[in-house]
């Protein structure tokens, strides 16, 4: 089968996509990808073609590239988008610049559409044995999958099967030009250092090392696909709804996930976290064990790369964003207006509004509220008795008659005579 063929076989399930994106860097690979699908676009009824082209400006003499890509674009009427992105400083720039490049292709795909990027088989290789020296688990060893959700779209890698070696060839065929990296030859990254320190040793003592390596990537992605449904499985009697249907957070239901042996709790956990947040080490792992065993009154957490996890009142709770900081001074009371809370989501009063001036606040600690028929009554007491998890009780908007305490946001049933029928509604801070 031809390259061009076996190219729209593997991109068939998105023909119906509103547009392709070819991410074009103007090196050998995306180079061929993108001459590959001008020709298959010309031939078949296939979506709109565009190209985008990432400019990291790590390197004086990546100013020339975008106007190459320009060039080849124009040669081969493809549109061409040139987009700029800073690198933030780091331990690892490789790490950086690619979190940069694939957070452009992300903002901007638009719904649906397809973002195609060019890694071949010795890329899925050398990618599997990279996180093998890592010491990465079966997620990590399953490599590059051929697409993934990115943004309102897909990222497709339709090369993942097809070598460098034929890539090169069919460039050269048709008199291609390119760009070269120069940071490709610098051993000095880690990557660099196994394709040209490594990699030719082991295809002198193994020819097929790249086609074996890609297959085992392929055997670990059918592992993770298992994993994933056993995952599913596991959380289903987990995935409870919270008691609060205004505290909108990730959660889970404790109880069915310490039924499961470690290893299931742990696979279970990385299903879960996946969308949420980068996934923590195999060491890190210790501080799920000291989130689940620790005393209730502990308010335990696991801190993880971007956010964390809370235990509170028999569930997990996922936190991130404005949770994670305290909200600041409030603003003044606009009635039923809504206020918008620094930090803090928003506040409004539904309903007849008292008379006499009127205060938000945050608890300080000794707060009473009188409730008909049940004299004063202690705040926190009342909370502890709502289960209130002990994380949003600082966080809830109080409204204050003068020095009277007359509402409790999104908790009605604390309701002293001179609220009336009304209520505080907070709109509590999302958690993306």
């Amino acid at each position: 089968m031809s390259l061009e063929s076996r190219l729209l076989d593997i991109l068939s399930p998105w023909c119906n996509a509103p547009a392709w994106r070819v991410a074009f860097s103007g090196g050998l690979d995306s180079t061929v990808l993108l001459h590959l699908l001008a020709r298959l676009n010309r031939q078949h009824a296939l979506p709109p073609l565009t190209a985008i082209h990432i400019h990291h400006g790590l390197q004086p003499v990546a100013d020339a590239w975008p106007e190459h890509c320009q060039a080849f674009c124009a040669q081969l009427r493809v549109p061409l988008q040139v987009v700029r992105v800073e690198v933030p400083p780091g331990a690892s720039i490789e790490q950086a610049a690619r979190r940069a490049r694939y957070g452009a292709l992300a903002t901007g795909l638009g719904e649906g559409e397809v973002v195609v990027t060019a890694q071949h088989r010795d890329d899925q290789a050398e990618t599997l044995l990279f996180r093998l020296l890592r010491g990465a688990g079966v997620r990590g060893l399953a490599a590059m999958p051929t697409s993934r959700a990115l943004g309102r779209g897909q990222l497709v890698r339709p090369l993942l099967s097809v070598s460098r070696a034929e890539l090169e060839h069919y460039a050269r065929e048709h008199e291609l030009s390119w760009v070269e990296d120069p940071s490709n030859r610098d051993t000095a990254y880690a990557r660099n250092f196994l394709r040209h320190d490594v990699w030719p040793v082991l295809t002198q003592q193994w020819p097929q090392a790249a086609q074996s390596l890609a297959r085992s990537a392929m055997h670990m992605a059918e592992a993770q696909q298992l994993l994933g449904e056993l995952a599913m499985q596991d959380l289903a009697p987990a995935s409870t709804p919270a008691p609060f249907a205004w505290l909108a957070l990730p959660s889970l239901s404790l109880a069915p996930l310490l039924q499961l042996s470690d290893a299931r709790q742990r696979n279970a956990l990385r299903h879960w976290l996946a969308p949420l947040t980068r996934l923590p080490d195999t060491d890190h792992w210790a501080g799920w064990r000291s989130l689940r065993e620790a005393a209730d009154d502990a308010m335990p957490l696991w801190r993880l790369a971007d956010g964390e996890l809370r235990r509170a009142e028999g569930r997990l709770w996922w936190l991130s964003g404005d949770w994670l900081t305290e909200p600041v001074a409030l603003p003044p009371f606009a009635g039923t207006t809504p206020v918008v809370l620094p930090g803090n989501g928003a506040v409004h009063w539904s309903g007849e509004l008292p008379g006499g001036a009127l205060r938000l606040a945050y608890r300080r600690g000794g707060e009473r509220i009188h409730l008909s028929g049940r004299g004063r009554r202690d705040l926190k007491r009342l909370l502890n008795e709502s289960n209130i998890p002990a994380f949003v009780r600082n966080r809830l908007p109080l409204l204050y008659q003068g020095e009277e305490l007359l509402a409790v946001g999104n908790l009605p049933q604390w309701r002293p005579e001179a609220a009336g029928t009304g209520e505080l509604i907070w709109h509590a801070p999302d958690w993306r």
